[in-house]
């Protein structure tokens, strides 16, 4: 654990500080740097900015370091620190045209602190920079600039800075010369990490990585004392032995995984080192690992999720309304053609992956932005949540027979031959999928959660897999025309039924209304609540004047484009409402990092259902699993405390805990032990109170 700075320094140390300020106050009087100094000096360290070139010429490629000389039982970081610590950071400030690489760090050192595993250097560090000069220097001499902070440990930890000023003389071609400092850069430039030479492969299981090298059979049998070291914290357990083995050509090194071992792991990245015996002498070599998992038996099984999610996402509440109509549609066009019956499936097919294909792509856009983001991510948008309700509404009051548009775009017309009932079966698609992001379905969690962590291309596989599982049962009925003879044949009761259907779609606005009053103040509310009025009230005048003369029909229309601008200038107003914080319930409160950290550290017991208002899957199963009265009872039983994390609005801190845990978006259910080192249970998306129960035990 990293300390606050401690003052109180043994009497030995403060000698040595004092002796080292006063070498540092005579170096500064009679070698003055007006421009700044090239050293710090602190009572555990001292740095300095050097340079391989006494002088430098224009265009020239030339490496500085900033080194540190560290007292004995002193150390400092690596670029991923391990269990505590953190590594040095470099700021520069160059002249204009010269440019700065970022920092080349040398292989670092184990370093053990209790039970605790940090990577970094004691006795002494280089950390290496690669500096371009500008391809045009007119000044006799140039000032590299340099803010830098590091922490430096013992069993303390105390954090340090300094600024830094190098002056170096400018010279004409080929006229550059090195320092007497050059020798030292060249010895070590041989602890960077090479380039590795070999293949090598990553073999990902739940709680291990097995990383395997393939190397000459010659040079296996002179390896010793190896270690892989991770370029990024969480990727192993830094304190936990890593065991290596030799099989003919291959080095075996078993890793065990760390705090991030919920997350997909599809690529390790660090440094290899080893001692290698030699005849006379045993040397150490460093090599850059960036090895890939095997991708078959990960991305087919997540594809296979994927397809299985999204079939069962045709039994989700939230999709029904809008598969029903899609049922209606196949049923009257198979009575007409099976080949119009074929296009229509292929067309719902192709709006479910086109939707599909773009939610990916915004997805990852924004990922790649640095959003944290996740699926359903649209309806934390009060926006996008009230446009949603508008396009609902108005397709409920379509099948009340309130309004009509020529020959219905939803496919439910009496002409099933034209252009428009094609473009009725692509926007059944579309929107389909769109009321279909507040459900999460089982498998579909895990395989979302994967996709978002993957190249471009295996997160499209993924995302289009679950459109295709969506549209499977009703494109094989498009395509198997013996199927249509299986179904009602079509008559005066699918009138009855498209009237009944409207009430789902009332059932969804009244549902997309009261997250929208989770996420706007009151006022908001009640502009929707009007524009539903205003909506319901245009359309029925567009209905009633549309067959009449020109000047009804031109009042009608200008009627309908006012009521969009004034649906308009109110989507422009709606904004989200302050995040609402629900206060303490009678069995549950609102999640906090830090308030679960302490409930942890007295060893509580803490279950924590992360949910949003719009997320059916959630909702369900707190009314019917977590809200039941066995729950509740077995909660207060074991004293075990209950904490909702509520997604509705854009929340970072929960976003970043999905991610933790491989998933995209909610629900999530965790159950901390009251037992630290017991892990944490990840319940299944669909609860039952047995699951809960047996977790809870």
């Amino acid at each position: 654990m990293i300390t606050r700075p401690t003052y109180l320094l043994p009497l030995h140390e403060l000698y040595t500080g004092l002796l080292l300020f006063c070498l540092t106050l005579f170096s500064t009087c009679t070698h003055g740097n007006p421009s700044g100094t090239d050293e710090v000096i602190t009572p555990h360290v001292r740095v300095s900015l050097i340079s391989e070139q006494h002088s430098i010429e224009p265009g020239q490629l030339f490496w500085v370091a900033l080194h540190f000389g560290i007292i004995e039982g002193w150390h400092t970081y690596w670029k991923n620190a391990g269990d505590s610590g953190n590594p040095p950071r470099i700021e520069w400030q160059l002249p204009p045209g010269f440019s700065a690489s970022d920092i080349h760090w040398p292989y670092p050192q184990r370093l053990p602190v209790g039970p605790l595993m940090n990577y970094g250097y004691s006795n002494e560090a280089w950390l290496l920079v690669r500096i371009t000069a500008a391809d045009n220097i007119k000044a006799a001499q140039i000032n590299l600039n340099a803010s830098a902070a590091w922490l430096v440990c013992k069993e303390e930890c105390i954090p340090e800075e300094g600024e830094f000023s190098l002056s170096l003389p400018v010279a004409g071609p080929g006229e550059s010369q090195p320092s007497n400092r050059h020798a030292q850069f060249q010895l070590m430039q041989q602890h960077l990490p090479q380039p590795s030479p070999w293949s090598d492969r990553i073999h990902v299981g739940e709680n291990e990585i097995d990383l395997r090298i393939h190397i000459a059979e010659h040079d296996a049998g002179r390896i010793e004392d190896v270690y892989f070291f991770p370029a990024r914290y969480g990727i192993a357990e830094h304190a936990a032995p890593q065991i290596a083995s030799v099989d003919g050509q291959t080095l075996s090194i078993n890793i065990r995984r760390g705090d991030l071992k919920a997350q997909p792991l599809q690529s390790l990245r660090g440094v290899l080192v080893f001692s290698e015996q030699l005849a006379d002498a045993t040397i150490t070599r460093a090599f850059e690992i960036n090895s890939t998992a095997a991708l078959s038996q990960n991305v087919w099984l997540m594809l296979a999720f994927a397809l299985l999610g999204g079939l069962l996402l045709n039994i989700m509440p939230c999709v029904f309304p809008i598969l029903s109509l899609k049922a209606l549609s196949i049923v009257q066009t198979a009575a007409h053609s099976a080949a119009t019956a074929r296009r229509n499936g292929y067309l719902f097919t192709l709006g479910i992956l086109l939707c599909f294909a773009i939610i990916a792509g915004t997805l990852l856009v924004l990922r790649s932005g640095g959003e944290a983001i996740g699926w359903g991510f649209q309806l934390q948008s009060p926006v996008f949540v009230l446009t949603l309700a508008w396009l609902i509404f108005a397709m409920g009051l379509l099948f009340s027979g309130v309004w009509s548009f020529g020959e219905s775009w939803m496919g439910i017309g009496h002409s099933m031959t034209t252009q428009r009932s094609y473009l009725g079966a692509f926007m059944t698609g579309v929107l389909a999928v769109i009321v279909a992001t507040p459900c999460t379905a089982p498998f579909m969690g895990t395989a979302l959660g994967y996709a978002l962590t993957q190249p471009t291309g295996i997160a499209l596989m993924i995302f289009l897999c679950l459109g295709l599982g969506m549209a499977l049962p009703w494109l094989l009925i498009s395509l198997w025309p013996g199927l249509s003879t299986y179904l009602p044949r079509p008559g005066v009761w699918m009138e009855r039924v498209k009237q009944v259907l409207a009430f789902p779609l009332y059932a969804t606005v009244a549902w997309l209304l009261w997250v929208l009053a989770q996420q706007v103040d009151q006022q908001g509310l009640l502009y929707a609540l009007l524009s539903l009025v205003l909506i319901a009230l245009g359309l029925w005048f567009w209905q009633n004047t549309r067959l009449a003369g020109r000047v009804w029909q031109t009042c009608a229309l200008v009627t309908l484009l006012l009521l969009i601008g004034l649906m308009s200038t109110l989507l422009w107003k709606l904004e989200p409402a302050d995040a609402i914080t629900a206060g303490a319930q009678d069995n549950w409160q609102p999640y906090d990092a830090d308030t679960l950290a302490r409930l942890r550290a007295d060893n509580k017991a803490v279950l924590v259902n992360f949910t949003a208002a719009w997320c059916i899957t959630c909702l369900v199963n707190e009314k019917v699993v977590l809200s039941s009265d066995e729950i509740k009872t077995e909660l207060r039983d074991k004293s075990i405390v209950y904490m909702k994390g509520d997604w509705t609005n854009r929340d970072p801190a929960i976003t970043r805990v999905l991610e933790q845990y491989g998933r995209s978006g909610v629900p999530l259910y965790l159950y901390y032990p009251a037992d630290p080192q017991r892990e944490v249970a990840v319940l299944p998306n669909i609860l039952t109170k047995g699951i809960v129960l047996q977790a809870l035990n």
